[in-house]
């Protein structure tokens, strides 16, 4: 992201019964084009007024100050009544942002498509409405809407965005019917910032091009019949936050199955899963996939992974996902010796009795990961006798293409073929070889 031209901003944090690490509202406040001149900290209970305590606000007031920041980004979600408190005891014209305010500004700049702009400014318009009740002066506002006071200009301006939302095609549902049609089985990778997600997309396409054939589907990277979701750039895997609000999709080949495999926005800590869905049509994917595979870093500490991937299994519950289509991936197993590892499958084994312990960078129990997901691809077999002609020919290729051959004989009358596959692909292909047969 480009920075913010004359864009400065001061961070803060505060914790009770733990040390205030900033270095993630540094990011988030990097990642949303700001920099960072300073860092205010203070450990007590937070105050319900202006959050810290006063010394503590004129401590920020001075920083702010001193280093001409345009913005104080706060490490928690602030109430509308502690925003508009800090904000009257900040100098002039200095903005406050809490974390959650901060990940919607990093929303706004990376959104590109017309539905994630949409969702996005419904989503700040919902969280600035309580937070303009709280002030006198709202006239700022007057610049967002077109007539009326501000406050009912933002309140049609959401009625309005619900509507245009509700009104627009979703064509990722007519996308994935098509793939569905054409024999692709759909896998998505959900999980939280930075837990290895692209970097698993990234590996798994890269398992499709290691021998150049492209796997099943013939010549060249992507197969001779390249579905267009395959040519999608493989999604960056440096680490960074919110690369982008659109899914990357990457087609890959799994237990000799053409999969689509598609990597979903991140979840930010501590941010309540009901504002990431408020914009997010990426977690719609996995609600659709016959397969969602939850990235977890493993070198979080117990307690913060297992609340992480409760959280994750939540919201995914939300979005009408069973869990018995979820695979949970500890990542970053590298990074930890075998009793480390043992307390993170202990910490996750009533939420995920049967994890799969990874290190996506090395590769390492990748063949487990890849047998889970493909205990959870629906799958027929079938055994066909055709008449050896052109026809049988014909069908011998759809079936490389659409699902996974596991032997075909050819003899002096008839060709013998096994296969299998998605059940409504293998019954296609059944049928077309009755019809060779009459």
């Amino acid at each position: 992201m480009r920075r913010r031209t004359g864009s400065t901003a001061v961070v803060a944090g505060r914790a009770a019964d733990r040390p205030v690490d900033t270095d993630e509202i540094r990011a988030l406040t990097e990642a949303a084009g700001y920099e960072v001149r300073g860092a205010v900290t203070q450990a007590r209970a937070a105050d319900p007024g202006t959050y810290f305590g006063r010394g503590k606000v004129a401590d920020l007031s001075t920083r702010v100050a001193e280093t001409d920041a345009d913005l104080v980004a706060v490490d928690n979600e602030l109430t509308p009544r502690q925003t508009a408190a800090l904000r009257d005891a900040l100098p002039e014209e200095t903005a406050v942002f809490d974390r959650y305010r901060l990940v919607l500004a990093v929303f706004a700049d990376r959104a590109s498509a017309r539905r994630a702009q949409l969702q996005t400014e419904l989503a700040r318009l919902r969280y600035d409405l309580p937070r303009l009740k709280e002030r006198s002066d709202v006239q700022g506002l007057n610049r967002s809407v077109e007539k009326g006071t501000p406050l009912n200009g933002v309140k049609n301006r959401i009625t309005d965005l619900e509507r245009k939302l509700d009104d627009l095609p979703h064509p990722a549902e007519q996308h994935r019917a098509e793939r569905r049609e054409q024999g692709f089985d759909l896998v998505t990778l959900a999980g939280y910032t930075n837990a290895g997600k692209s970097t698993l997309l990234h590996r798994l396409a890269d398992d499709l091009t290691l021998d150049g054939t492209g796997g099943s589907g013939g010549p060249g990277p992507h197969g001779r019949d390249a579905h267009p979701d395959a040519a999608t750039e493989t999604a960056a895997v440096r680490d960074r936050l919110f690369e982008t609000l659109e899914t990357t999709t990457r087609r890959a080949t799994i237990d000799g199955r053409r999969v689509l495999c598609t990597d979903t926005v991140g979840f930010v800590a501590d941010l309540p899963h009901g504002l990431v869905e408020s914009f997010s049509e990426t977690l719609s994917d996995a609600a659709a996939a016959d397969a969602v595979v939850l990235v977890a870093d493993a070198s979080d500490s117990p307690p913060e992974l297992r609340e992480k991937v409760a959280v994750a299994l939540d919201v995914l519950d939300g979005q009408g996902v069973d869990e018995s289509a979820v695979v949970t991936a500890l990542n970053k197993t590298d990074l930890l010796d075998d009793d480390a590892l043992a307390e993170r499958r202990e910490a996750v084994a009533d939420l995920a009795p049967d994890p799969v312990p990874v290190s996506v960078r090395a590769g390492t129990n990748f063949d487990r990961l890849r047998a889970a997901v493909t205990e959870r691809l629906p799958t027929e077999r079938a055994e066909l006798r055709l008449p050896n002609c052109d026809e049988a020919m014909g069908l011998v290729s759809r079936a490389y293409d659409r699902a996974a051959v596991e032997s075909v004989e050819y003899g002096a009358e008839t060709v013998s073929l096994s296969v299998r596959g998605r059940p409504s692909v293998v019954e296609q292909l059944r049928a077309d070889a009755h019809a060779l047969g009459e």
